[in-house]
């Protein structure tokens, strides 16, 4: 039986030990220059992302010496860091070291939305304008959709963006010119605004009161999946502490853009919203997920909440946290996932984050906007759900509405209330030279459907025995210009590209889907098959809900796509 010494190679002869460690190895000048940026307490593997942010800032990329010195300070192996850096579609890794970008990177959105505004013609229109000093990148949805297209450099984000308004862009500007805050806490406070958490702090109103009030509103998570939130509370508090709050702000889904709205507009009935939750489970620590395409939306909030800390009204830390552009951390466990500096793949459920969540602690998990409805909701109490509403709904829906119409934006209307009705009373009818034809309820998850379905009521529960959802409400309304093949074609590619790739139906049945779509003559047959697996196999809502464009294409406009 042979036996090998520690530090030897099996090839060498005995005595020859190894006079240096295989692979790449963390240099001094490397780990100088990552302290330089982070600092000297570099010790957090959670803080992974962010670390790998802030060089990325620095150097306008993160280099592989970098990561190798970076897993080195963090005492991680080199290939968890590595994934990690890859996973995530913010992050650009370079090798050799590259301290100074070569050219200026101009992200182009080319989600279904700014398609349809002339994303293509943009991105030939800048290639020939610029051919030699700038870099062209398509990207997925940037959050921008009722302003397409869109365009972003670095931190500063153009909409709607053509050659002159990007040219005018170029020059270097770490300003969200979207939000141009001014008094915004002391003109909340002075209306009214915060008299509940005050309430609620003071012993006034007991975390029972505040829950059953939220029960009696009706307020259902505005994330997309619609789960009552009073109950998800209740989930939480029932368990031993610690207990931690998590806001879901990573608003990716295509179409969608009503968080960033009611953030620019409003923030401070969020922030009132999100400090009473963590109140009433009694959270040691709120994390703060945004995603990074909204940094005038981080810089705002960053503000406004040490203005309300320095007022008395917090009563835990809240953490900051950017996402780094994965569609898949708006799923609450891949988004778990990504808290904990790792890459956003979904866990297994159960156990449920109520129980097992962040960093093994249970865990509340909301959506942006349904947290900016709790002070309303809990003082409207069973009155929140009886404002004017559409047949069997109750309450009022924001509607992200974008695509063929002449006013797109954030829409407050009846919850249940149908597309035509939307076009016609909130977005003033069609845009000029348009006629509507088909619209997707619920973003790129929601699946098409044609215009003659357009009276159909746009609410939870409502969709579903028609094959399509109205998640986030993110409605994208098509005209007789617009080719449904295309379409369908666009939001697989979408899906192929934001697959986290953990499951089989999901990352290889997207690709596939995308490649027979590439053909003239599409299988669909071999279509349908793949959607079934990917709904019925998929451990998330991203595969499960990529096969919605398909079925419904499929099922409502065969005569298009055959």
């Amino acid at each position: 039986m042979k036996t090998l010494e520690f530090g030897r190679n099996p090839g060498q002869g005995r005595g020859k030990a190894l006079t240096q460690l295989k692979g790449r190895q963390a240099a001094a000048q490397d780990i100088i220059e990552v302290r330089q940026v982070l600092g000297t307490s570099v010790d957090d593997p959670t803080m992974l992302i962010e670390y790998i942010h802030r060089l990325q800032d620095t150097f306008g990329g993160i280099s592989l010496p970098h990561l190798a010195a970076l897993a080195h300070m963090l005492k991680l192996s080199q290939a968890e860091v590595y994934e990690v850096a890859t996973f995530y579609h913010s992050f650009k890794v370079t090798e050799p070291t590259n301290k100074e970008a070569s050219n200026i990177v101009v992200r182009v959105c080319e989600s279904l939305v700014c398609e349809l505004a002339g994303a293509d013609t943009l991105v030939e229109n800048l290639a020939h304008q610029f051919p030699d000093n700038i870099m062209i990148e398509r990207v997925a949805c940037l959050g921008r959709c009722e302003r397409a297209p869109a365009a972003g450099i670095g931190a500063h984000y153009i909409a709607p963006a053509d050659v002159e308004s990007v040219s005018a862009a170029l020059e270097p500007n770490d300003d969200d010119a979207e939000i141009e805050p001014q008094n915004l806490f002391s003109s909340y406070r002075d209306s009214g605004g915060y008299g509940l958490l005050r309430d609620c702090l003071d012993g006034k109103r007991t975390r029972a009161e505040i829950v059953d009030a939220l029960e009696a509103s009706q307020l259902n998570g505005l994330g997309g999946a619609g789960f009552p939130t009073a109950r998800k509370w209740r989930f939480v508090m029932a368990e031993t502490g610690p207990r931690y709050l998590v806001v879901n702000g990573d608003e990716s889904e295509p179409g969608t853009f009503k968080d960033r709205h009611y953030m620019e507009q409003d923030p401070h009935r969020f922030i009132e919203g999100m400090l009473i939750s963590a109140w009433a489970i009694e959270a040691t620590a709120t994390y703060l997920y945004i995603r990074n395409e909204y940094p005038g939306v981080r810089t705002l909030l960053e503000r406004e909440i040490k203005l309300a800390e320095t007022a008395g009204l917090v009563t835990c830390p809240v953490i900051f946290r950017r996402g780094a552009g994965a569609y898949i951390c708006g799923e609450e466990s891949a988004l778990l996932e990504s808290l904990e500096g790792k890459r956003g793949l979904p866990r297994h459920k159960p156990p449920f984050p109520a129980q097992i969540g962040l960093f093994g602690r249970p865990t509340l998990i909301n959506n942006l906007e349904t947290l900016y409805w709790v002070p309303n909701a809990v003082q409207d109490g069973a009155a929140w759900h009886s404002h004017p509403t559409k047949r069997h709904s109750n309450g009022l829906r924001s509607y992200s509405v974008s695509g063929r119409v002449k006013d797109s934006g954030v829409k407050l209307a009846p919850a249940g209330i149908t597309a035509r009705e939307l076009i016609d009373e909130y977005c003033g009818g069609m845009a000029d030279g348009h006629e509507f034809r088909a619209y997707l309820p619920g973003g790129a998850s929601g699946g098409i459907l044609p215009a003659t379905m357009a009276d159909l009521p746009l609410d939870f529960g409502t969709l579903e025995e028609y094959g399509a959802l109205i998640g986030s409400a993110a409605v994208i309304v098509l005209s007789q210009q617009d080719d449904i093949k295309s379409v369908v074609k666009n939001l697989l590619h979408f899906f192929a590209h934001e697959s986290c790739g953990q499951c089989t139906p999901c990352r290889v049945g997207t690709e596939k889907a995308v490649t027979l779509m590439n053909t003239n003559d599409w299988d669909l047959d071999l279509l349908t098959d793949i959607a079934d697996v990917m709904a019925d196999g998929s451990i998330c809502g991203l595969g499960q809900a990529a096969a919605n464009p398909i079925r419904t294409a499929i099922k409502y406009f065969p005569g298009e796509i055959a």
